[in-house]
């Protein structure tokens, strides 16, 4: 293929890919094992996903670890999930560098535990220099949060200027996302949900507006490198109009 010919394709590859990693506590009910069980074969997926990620030409994926929402869970399990997530960074630290894994966080980690937060901003030092693929583990994360977050800021932006209340009007989509926790990562692409329901779940809520939703039945420990290929053609075979005709994108 000339290199026009793979320019053309591109668009083909969706740059940022968020996945909400569902069906967990399914998939180790289905098999008489505790949930615990099912979140460590959930990372063994996950760490796998980036791989094929990277081989597929996605230069961001991001994944739906731990929302805000995720603290009302039995708490057996939440600390376990924050456990798994302590001892599995540290361990995965040297695949991250020689596959050229940037480690990025979206979400306020503050409220982590203290070791599993310190995992994180580990990951997060000691891979910033790696260029070959983002992995955003989305921790303590929500959508609306997030909005909220951001929307104080713009209220302290717009006292800042010589007068507040026209610069609010003068508020753009683009200003507005510059004050998110996403102002540094590219849009959103393609949203996937594994484990059969289909609703986003508060997760790239921004974002979302405008990505490619695609819902699988597949529990999160069962996804294989073939359903990510099959997710990534569903994409291509979309047309993207941003509220356009087709003629116009064409």
């Amino acid at each position: 293929m000339s290199p026009s010919s793979q320019m053309d394709q591109s668009h083909l590859i969706p740059g940022h890919v968020g996945i909400v990693m569902d069906g967990n506590g399914r998939w180790a009910k289905a098999r008489g094992k505790g949930r615990l069980e099912g979140h460590k074969q959930g990372a063994q997926v996950a760490r796998n996903v980036v791989e094929w990620a990277k081989d597929l030409g996605i230069r961001q994926i991001s994944l739906y670890a731990f929302s805000t929402e995720n603290w009302e869970r039995p708490k057996l399990e939440v600390r376990g999930l924050m456990s798994l997530l302590s001892i599995l960074l540290p361990k995965t630290l040297p695949e991250m560098m020689e596959n050229g894994v940037r480690f990025r966080v979206l979400g306020d980690i503050a409220p982590l535990p203290g070791s599993a937060r310190r995992a994180v901003e580990k990951a997060v030092s000691a891979t910033a220099a790696n260029k070959d693929i983002d992995l955003i583990l989305c921790l303590n994360y929500g959508g609306q949060q997030e909005i909220l977050v951001a929307v104080r800021k713009a209220l302290v932006w717009a006292n800042e200027q010589e007068n507040g209340e026209t610069a609010l009007n003068t508020l753009t989509p683009e200003i507005f996302r510059s004050l998110m926790w996403r102002r540094d990562m590219a849009p959103l692409d393609l949203l996937i949900r594994t484990g059969g329901e289909q609703r986003i779940s508060n997760f790239h809520l921004w974002d979302a507006a405008y990505a490619e939703l695609y819902f699988t039945d597949v529990y999160w420990p069962d996804f294989s490198k073939k359903d990510l290929q099959e997710a990534l053609s569903d994409y291509a075979s979309r047309e993207r109009r941003y509220g356009q005709t087709s003629e116009q994108v064409g």
